[in-house]
């Protein structure tokens, strides 16, 4: 696999592009594997094997569509605007170790992440992307390794009463990402609303989770729903401001997104991630960024091609 072109990116991702002012180059610490963090897992008989199974990968570059605006998964370094850090970038380094290549990033609004791979912008996508059916349909195949619920942020106090993706948000401003899964989730509970003679809830649609955020910091909305890490990261942000409401639904896998009908690469993924599960390296990380309700899922391939 050739190194992903970026000589013409999406208009949105350009523009984002330009506003987080960051490189799309890897930590350094991707650049060598024997003497970089995950020297161990590069070295070990598996990641081996699998670098002798994938040749056309080793010595790579493959290129991570990211949204890097979520605590614990991925954000830029708050120290080093060039630099990204969290869970995902963690994991996606390690994955590049064991195999062989070396990665760098592009950032674009979260309803571009698959857009972009799809159009041969990207290779990958491994920024905290719930796996779904319609959203495997959009060009992509996932490999799940991680699961996670969802929870619901509310302004302190839960002032509202909001208990999920239910009545209680009839008539609310409901915060969400675009392309987020919780979208038509909402809108489905508009005719339940009206049944019960109450107002649709209305959907604040935004690039990033922080906008989400932001939005429900200045009352311009009532919910916002993402997995559980990010909302009690979001919480410990906001302690004074911010809380969760009762409810925690919608048991999710993540996976990491590859171009559908790459099949050497996804089943190398594959490979490496059943590697870095065994070693116990995706716990450690999963720890080390503070994801509690993180649960390691065994990587299971979703193909609707």
């Amino acid at each position: 696999m050739t190194s992903a072109r970026r000589a013409a990116l999406p208009t949105a991702a350009a523009l984002l592009l330009a506003l987080t002012a960051c490189s799309s180059t890897a930590d350094a610490g991707t650049a060598d594997a024997a003497d970089g963090p995950w020297a161990d897992l590069a070295a070990s008989a598996e990641c081996a094997e699998l670098r002798e199974a994938h040749p056309d990968l080793a010595g790579t570059t493959q290129t991570n569509a990211i949204n890097p605006h979520t605590p614990g998964y991925e954000i830029i370094d708050p120290e080093n605007p060039d630099r990204y850090i969290g869970f995902d970038i963690d994991l996606g380094e390690a994955i590049g170790a064991c195999l062989g290549f070396t990665v760098d990033y592009v950032p674009v609004g979260f309803s571009e992440l698959i857009p972009t791979v799809a159009s041969g912008q990207a290779d990958w996508i491994l920024s905290n992307l719930y796996a779904t059916e319609e959203r495997a349909a959009g060009g992509v195949d996932f490999v799940s390794y991680s699961k996670v619920f969802d929870g619901v942020l509310v302004a302190k106090g839960n002032p509202e009463g909001i208990t999920g993706i239910d009545t209680s948000i009839c008539g609310l401003t409901v915060a969400l990402n675009k392309g987020y899964v919780e979208v038509p989730l909402v809108e489905a509970v508009g005719p339940d609303c009206e049944a019960a003679g109450l107002p649709a809830p209305e959907l604040a649609l935004f690039d990033s989770s922080a906008d989400c955020v932001q939005a429900i910091l200045a009352g311009r909305a009532d919910a916002y729903m993402n997995d559980v890490n990010t909302v009690t990261r979001f919480i410990a942000e906001h302690p004074d401001d911010l809380d969760q409401a009762e409810t925690v639904m919608l048991d999710y896998e993540i996976g990491v997104g590859v171009l559908q009908g790459e099949h050497d690469f996804r089943d190398a993924v594959v490979g490496a991630l059943t590697a870095i599960q065994g070693s116990g390296l995706q716990a450690e990380l999963a720890e080390k960024w503070e994801l509690d309700a993180n649960a390691v899922a065994e990587p299971t391939v979703l193909s609707v091609g």
